[in-house]
């Protein structure tokens, strides 16, 4: 995939689970499971799909997966599967080593976005990619810092604190954009201060979607994650953005979805769904 100056890849670095009626909130099981079907345990299956985007020297990735991190009982509890380091065996099946990456835009904090952006060396907790700035909202690192009791196990701070004790995250306000072509949209819905990746020329336009729409099945209004601290905000930003994206075709990348990584959507009687599913490598 190519817009303006940057070729775009989708990486998809793990697979892991999470409970089914979390992903889906108020949603019936006989419905979300159609789409989203359930194992023994009640969880579905989720990819932690990031994304390289590439122009001459520049090498910039957006969220880095889950990280390799993980004691055993945790990597039960959430079935991850993936390379034995993630993110940085993902990026050498296309000949890139992790000081290579130049700048990482992380959506949001929460640990299956930002999990490889560090790793550990000699018992030490280090930037996985030693050469890189980090990109993240000025908001969701403060809330990140210091979350509320409902959404404190979504934050795992040696994730990102040794980020800012490096001195290489970038915060960002609100106003704040990467460059000419990849603009970054601020919601708040799912948590406060995510920003969405939209990169853009003059005839086409991507969107890496982030968790407000996760999988594919959540073109569909009412299917809102439990885990959003203002479901209400997120339902008006999923009607905001998805008009704008089918009035103007834009093409969709599915962050968490295992099966559909992009796709074009269109509007329905009462919603949106797909119009047509884009094959991405």
């Amino acid at each position: 995939m190519k817009i303006g100056k940057y070729n775009i890849k989708v990486l998809q670095t793990a697979n892991f689970a999470l409970d089914g009626g979390a992903m889906f909130g108020i949603i019936p099981k006989p419905l979300w499971q159609k789409t989203n079907p359930a194992d023994e345990l009640n969880r579905v299956t989720l990819s932690a799909n990031c994304l390289l985007l590439e122009y001459d020297n520049k090498k910039i990735l957006v969220d880095t997966g889950l990280g390799n991190k993980w004691e055993e009982k945790s990597k039960s509890i959430y079935n991850i599967e993936q390379n034995e380091i993630g993110i940085i065996e993902t990026l050498k099946q296309y000949g890139i080593t992790v000081d290579q990456i130049t700048d990482v835009i992380l959506t949001h904090l929460h640990f299956d976005h930002t999990g490889g952006s560090t790793r550990i060396v000699d018992g030490k907790i280090i930037p996985t990619f030693i050469n890189a700035a980090y990109y993240i909202r000025k908001k969701n690192f403060n809330w990140a810092m210091s979350p509320s009791e409902r959404d404190r196990g979504s934050y795992i701070k040696d994730n990102f604190e040794p980020l800012a004790k490096e001195g290489v995250i970038k915060l960002l306000n609100d106003d704040e954009d990467f460059d000419d072509e990849i603009s970054l949209i601020n919601i708040h819905g799912h948590t406060f201060g995510q920003q969405l990746i939209k990169i853009s020329d003059s005839s086409d336009t991507i969107l890496y979607c982030g968790d407000l729409l996760p999988f594919s099945s959540h073109l569909h209004l009412p299917y809102i994650m439990g885990y959003d601290l203002q479901p209400l905000v997120t339902l008006e930003e999923k009607k905001s953005i998805l008009a704008k994206a089918a009035d103007e075709n834009w093409q969709l990348i599915f962050e968490h979805d295992p099966l559909v990584k992009c796709a074009t959507v269109k509007r329905t009687d009462k919603s949106f769904s797909i119009k047509e599913i884009i094959e991405v490598k």
